[in-house]
């Protein structure tokens, strides 16, 4: 009995670090086996490809007033998500601008951000700002054509850092490297190899 009372004693002094031992070897065991975390990836950047397209789109936005403030047409339009624009082939814009002047855009193809108010013409691009009577004055016809034109509608402004045309009323003519017009404040800017025919007043 003496000597079972010893050995439990001697046990019982080193029962702890035994526990220990095993908690260690144990924690050491799960640290080992625990499955690895993923690896963070960045995220993918969204690539440039249409989400969805339409055919024979028509597309008209209306003013407060309810009055139409510009239709877009075209054969066929694509939306990208990435930049939320439209891709429009064959595209013909109307817009009505203040006043009773009418602008009046067509291209080849056109880049449009979602809302329509600034639209980039490739191809065959023609811009015209009807004749109009603005504050009892009247205003000519204006046309401007060339390979690119970058429109703001309703702000009635037209950018072109490519050659462009500009026809004036029926008869004069000007060409330029580039140019930058605004409607609103009457400011036409030719720049580069500028060239133009005037026709004779009546």
């Amino acid at each position: 009995m003496t000597r079972l009372r010893q050995a439990w004693d001697r046990l019982s002094l080193y029962l702890p670090v035994v526990l220990m031992g095993l908690m260690a070897l144990g924690t050491w065991w799960l640290v080992r086996n625990a499955p690895q975390p993923q690896e963070l990836r960045p995220a993918a950047a969204p690539r440039h490809e249409p989400d969805y397209h339409m055919s024979g789109l028509s597309v008209r936005s209306f003013g407060p007033d309810g009055r139409l403030q510009t239709e877009v047409r075209g054969a066929v339009a694509r939306h990208y998500p990435d930049t939320d624009t439209l891709e429009i082939d064959q595209v013909r814009i109307r817009s009505q601008g203040k006043g009773d002047r009418v602008i009046v855009a067509t291209a080849d193809r056109a880049l449009s951000n979602a809302d329509g108010t600034e639209v980039q013409l490739l191809g065959n691009a023609v811009v015209v700002r009807e004749a109009a009577v603005v504050n009892g004055k009247a205003q000519p016809r204006l046309e401007f054509r060339g390979d690119f034109l970058h429109a703001w509608p309703q702000e009635e402004r037209v950018r072109s850092h490519l050659p462009v045309t500009l026809l004036r009323g029926s008869k004069d003519r000007f060409t330029a490297d580039s140019l930058e017009y605004d409607n609103l404040e009457q400011v036409l800017q030719l720049r580069g190899r500028v060239r133009g025919v005037l026709g004779p007043a009546r």
